[in-house]
């Protein structure tokens, strides 16, 4: 596969993810609002934020600037890699802060059928989008793109989290685990955002 071929293909990969996290966070959203669940609502909302790093690749491998591998090309690679960076701050940020408050105020994370259908179908996608993103970034040589699919991989943690948070509340009332889980996943997701940026550097011209 050519280099022009891997990037269409990165390309492809961009916009497949912006479209399904679009339609996950707002069925998520909306599941979790009439649920009452602010697990869901939360879920959702890191689709919209997942949906983010995909526009942000649409925008490294679209147009000219996806083709030109000059100094700007990489220039363009350490801009990317750091806005996703940011961008697991952003998603850490939103994740403690629920996650904390859920926890101080006692609030038990609730389950729907279309809550429970919607994170085993992003279980099911997600890996796979990201096996599919780091094996063409690995042939691509785009660390900007590792790192999207990186954020992608905490994307499943996300949905493993919300569902094992519910199991454990509905089958033994341990309403703990699911903010407990959710801050050990922020700690994860600031971790890989300082990564991610140190990534940056290495792209130098």
């Amino acid at each position: 596969m050519t280099e022009a071929q891997l990037q269409t293909r990165a390309l492809r990969l961009s916009y497949f993810t912006v479209a399904y996290n679009v339609v996950e966070g707002l069925v998520s959203v909306v599941a979790g609002f009439l649920a009452g669940s602010v697990a869901l609502v939360g879920f959702g909302l890191d689709s919209f934020v997942e949906s983010l790093s995909g526009g942000i690749m649409i925008w490294r491998f679209g147009g000219a600037q996806g083709r030109d591998s000059s100094c700007g090309a990489d220039e363009r690679e350490r801009r990317a890699i750091r806005l996703v960076g940011y961008t697991f701050w952003i998603l850490g940020a939103y994740v403690l802060w629920e996650s904390a408050e859920k926890l101080l105020r006692g609030e038990r994370p609730e389950t729907t059928l279309l809550g429970i259908a919607v994170t085993v179908v992003s279980l099911v996608v997600m890996p796979a989008l990201y096996v599919a993103k780091r094996r063409t970034a690995e042939r691509l040589g785009s660390r900007s793109l590792a790192a999207d699919s990186r954020q992608t991989l905490a994307c499943v943690g996300m949905s493993a989290a919300v569902l094992v948070g519910l199991a454990l509340n509905g089958l033994f009332g341990l309403w703990q685990a699911d903010p407990v889980i959710g801050l050990l996943i922020a700690g994860l997701l600031f971790r890989e955002g300082r990564e991610t940026i140190r990534e940056e550097k290495l792209c130098a011209c």
